[in-house]
């Protein structure tokens, strides 16, 4: 059994920052590719950004040169740096990762969301 937790959401002005954490626990063999996504409101969830077990990024090209993810493969964890954050990147934050667990099975794994807010 596996699950991720997130942390880090919040209220922020436009051109601030957020880092966004989620961390896995459970049985967990390997973590392969980890995820962000976002759904904002009336909007279908969208794929922020992207990296692999051995560190290769991909990002949405809105969020290019302002967000960047990272993970820390012996905490089983993943954050999502958020700068120059706009209105527009409102949303549920949720992270999502594909996961071998200990029984050799692969599946994929979400976090509960976590509230970004970006406003005056």
């Amino acid at each position: 059994q596996v699950q991720l937790v997130e942390s880090g959401g919040g209220l922020v002005q436009p051109g601030g920052s957020l880092r966004l954490s989620c961390a896995a626990s459970g049985s967990i063999f390997t973590i392969y590719t980890m995820d962000w996504y976002r759904q904002a409101p009336g909007k279908q969830r969208e794929l922020v950004a992207s990296i692999t077990s051995g560190g290769s990024t991909n990002y949405v090209y809105s969020v290019k040169e302002r967000f960047t993810i990272s993970r820390d493969n012996a905490k089983n964890t993943v954050y999502l740096q958020m700068n120059s954050l706009k209105p527009e990147d409102t949303a549920v934050y949720y992270c999502h990762a594909d996961i071998m667990t200990y029984h050799l099975i692969r599946n994929d794994y979400w976090g509960q969301g976590t509230q970004v807010t970006v406003s005056s």
